[in-house]
């Protein structure tokens, strides 16, 4: 879609700042997988706490690791075009904490959801079966051996799979642009059409609510972190609302 910018020169601090992080931790992790063969988003990226892999670093430093250049491209784009307007509007401090917010909300829904879904395979398994992929499932998994079983295999997966990207606090960016700017017009690339933003943010809702719930865990893209910002989002900007004298 097209909409604000003013070049890189010109970004507001936080939104440039961002965006540079996030460029220079996808470089090392191409240079630290091809110089060391070390996987920085598999060290780094965000696991569930049950997993043998999880840190509590991998929080915060999850947001800005980035699974390729596409990945990586599709979510600064939208934090240029969205997150500078809206820089400008709250000011860097507010803009910064409103980001950390979405980001830390959505990896909050993300860890509920797959909390869910942990219960359910733990309630599946025999307590043995349960233990064995506990003490044992990241170490097949890593040698690219996977359990028989259906329910094993996939909490194998559940536990050895990190979620990385900064989609989430993206997503919690998007909301706040519909807030403030409901009736811009932006337009899309695909379909080529204008849309107003409320309307942009309120169909991107419905989607991830959708396939967060139709696709689960069976999906390599984390939905509910995606809704989980947008909730976040809302919940503190309503809260500005109600405690501040200006608008935001």
């Amino acid at each position: 879609m097209i909409g604000y910018g003013r070049g890189f020169s010109g970004m507001p601090p936080v939104v440039k700042n961002i965006i540079m992080i996030n460029v220079l931790m996808l470089l090392v992790t191409f240079v630290a997988g091809s110089t060391f063969n070390i996987d920085i988003n598999r060290l780094l990226g965000l696991y569930f706490p049950k997993s043998e892999h999880f840190m509590p670093v991998q929080i915060i430093v999850h947001m800005f690791l980035h699974g390729g250049l596409g990945h990586l491209f599709f979510n600064m784009y939208a934090l240029y075009i969205f997150g500078q307007v809206l820089e400008s509007v709250w000011g860097p401090k507010r803009f910064l904490i409103y980001y950390l917010v979405c980001g830390l909300g959505a990896a909050l829904v993300h860890e509920t959801v797959i909390a869910f879904e942990y219960i359910g395979y733990a309630r599946a398994l025999d307590p043995s079966d349960l233990q064995l992929v506990l003490e044992e499932g990241s170490k097949f998994f890593s040698e690219g051996r996977l359990f028989s079983d259906g329910n094993m295999q996939d909490l194998q997966r559940l536990l050895n799979t990190p979620t990385v990207g900064a989609s989430g606090a993206v997503f919690g960016v998007l909301l706040a642009f519909g807030v403030l700017f409901p009736n811009t017009e932006l337009l899309l690339l695909i379909p080529p059409m204008p849309i107003k933003a409320k309307y942009l943010v309120f169909g991107y809702g419905l989607i991830e609510l959708f396939l967060a719930f139709s696709q689960g865990g069976s999906s390599n893209i984390a939905h509910a972190a995606h809704l989980g910002g947008m909730i976040f989002g809302y919940i503190l900007i309503r809260y500005w609302r109600k405690t501040t004298h200006t608008l935001y």
